[in-house]
């Protein structure tokens, strides 16, 4: 079974919510992969269309991504073993159930200024903060702290993504794996995801 991708709204909220990703580039000397904090970025329609970043300076991954610039990108949203002793349906099987999203991208260091790419996953990850900490807050420290890092624009070239949440599941055992699975997080994810389904 080919499980849905979820609307534009669903991958936004996966990359809101889960912005941790590795960034995976290949060059002669083999794979690289970094985690790193990304932020979406949309076009009119609501499409992502490209991811902002940025990183140590000293990352060996810079050099390689600025001579070859194509990388991947795989974000991991919500996720959960089902364990058959919580469904009651004799003969289940164990699943997992993940929300996961992975785009192909092509990383351009000159695409924006570091400090604004700072400035945007700052404020994005302060906004429901009670009082919103600000990058100029940062005072004396703000010019060295932005000198070790460069910020940069990954322009998507193709994505896809998967949340298996329980689309496959008989009425029953869906609503078991609801009522009784201990990770109240995977299962908010399940009711957003099958907004229809019966619990």
């Amino acid at each position: 079974m080919k499980f849905p991708q979820g609307t534009p709204n669903d991958l936004l909220a996966l990359i809101r919510s889960y912005p941790l990703a590795w960034l995976t580039s290949h060059d002669a000397a083999g794979f690289a992969a970094t985690p790193l904090p990304l932020i979406a970025e949309t076009d009119e329609q609501g499409q992502i269309n490209a991811l902002i970043g940025h990183c140590s300076r000293a990352n060996a991954q810079v050099a390689s991504l600025r001579a070859n610039p194509l990388a991947a990108v795989q974000f991991m949203g919500p996720q959960a073993y089902v364990s058959p002793g919580i469904i009651t349906r004799a003969g289940w099987a164990p699943t997992w159930n993940y929300a996961v999203a992975s785009f192909q991208v092509s990383v351009d260091f000159e695409a924006i200024s570091t400090i604004e790419a700072v400035r945007r996953l700052t404020d994005l990850m302060e906004e429901t903060q009670p009082a919103p900490w600000a990058v100029e807050q940062a005072g004396d420290r703000l010019e060295p702290l932005i000198a070790r890092v460069v910020g940069f624009r990954a322009t998507i070239l193709s994505g896809e993504a998967s949340f298996k949440l329980g689309q496959d599941e008989d009425p029953a055992s869906y609503a078991d794996i609801l009522g009784r699975h201990e990770d109240r997080v995977m299962v908010d994810w399940m009711r957003r995801l099958n907004p229809g389904r019966e619990a």
